[in-house]
């Protein structure tokens, strides 16, 4: 397959799922467990998305969990953002909450992304070129929180608006449960980092779910500090008083 002559969610959509397969490839063989599966599965799966992407698009820039950081994307418009296995425990775990993430950033806009989910069945691949319908919401908001470390915002946020919490893996896993309609809110304060939330960020945004830092501010990619401090994705139907709960909270 011409990779080059893919459009840019095409690309991201592809690669995020044959990414997902060779994890399911290293997963399966047996060789490796535990932290060992993890540490192998992040490396074959970062070599194959950053050959692939620097072929693909040798103009871009590229910014990898797995790799050290090359200041020169810095100077790049198009930077492509990637986190190989989002949920490393997860997937080391043998669980199915944890996801592979290939996003475009424009001018630091979360513009193109796909979510690979490999751990569920048929493998499913969310993209942001192919936004599918919103399911009905649930009449109690659903929050979709760390399975160790819930952020205390959420729980509060969440006790506020009669809402349920609900325990989950991956930072992807978590966005897509909201985009699939198994959650409406997803409200996290613990910190992050731009690869575990681009790819989620653009396809929520294609999805029209609201996505932004949890003071309302919009998200931006592609700057020096790549620590991004907590995130809101959720139904457009919930933003306005999340954010305001958030706010009296604060």
């Amino acid at each position: 397959m011409n990779l080059a002559a893919l459009s840019d969610g095409e690309l991201a959509a592809q690669l995020a799922a044959q990414a997902g397969r060779l994890l399911l490839d290293v997963r399966a063989s047996g060789t490796f467990e535990g932290k060992a599966l993890g540490k192998e599965g992040d490396a074959r799966a970062n070599r194959f998305l950053c050959d692939a992407l620097r072929a693909a698009r040798p103009d871009d820039g590229l910014l990898s969990e797995e790799e050290k950081d090359n200041p020169a994307r810095l100077e790049k418009s198009r930077v492509w953002i990637i986190d190989p296995v989002d949920g490393t425990r997860e997937y080391g775990e043998e669980r199915a909450d944890w996801a592979v993430h290939v996003a475009l950033a424009v001018d630091g806009i979360a513009e193109v992304g796909a979510v690979a989910l490999p751990g569920m069945a048929d493998g499913v691949v969310v993209r942001s070129d192919a936004p599918c319908t919103l399911a009905p919401m649930a009449e109690r908001p659903r929050f979709l929180v760390s399975r160790t470390r819930p952020a205390r915002e959420a729980e509060a946020v969440a006790a506020a608006l009669g809402g349920e919490l609900v325990p989950m893996g991956s930072a992807g896993a978590k966005a897509m449960a909201v985009v699939l309609g198994d959650a409406e809110v997803y409200l996290h304060s613990g910190g992050q980092y731009e690869w575990d939330s681009c790819a989620p960020v653009a396809v929520a945004r294609a999805h029209g779910l609201h996505c932004s830092r949890i003071d309302g501010s919009p998200l931006v990619y592609n700057r020096s500090d790549t620590y991004v401090p907590d995130l809101l994705i959720c139904r457009p139907e919930w933003a306005e008083r999340v954010l305001g709960e958030v706010a009296r909270l604060a």
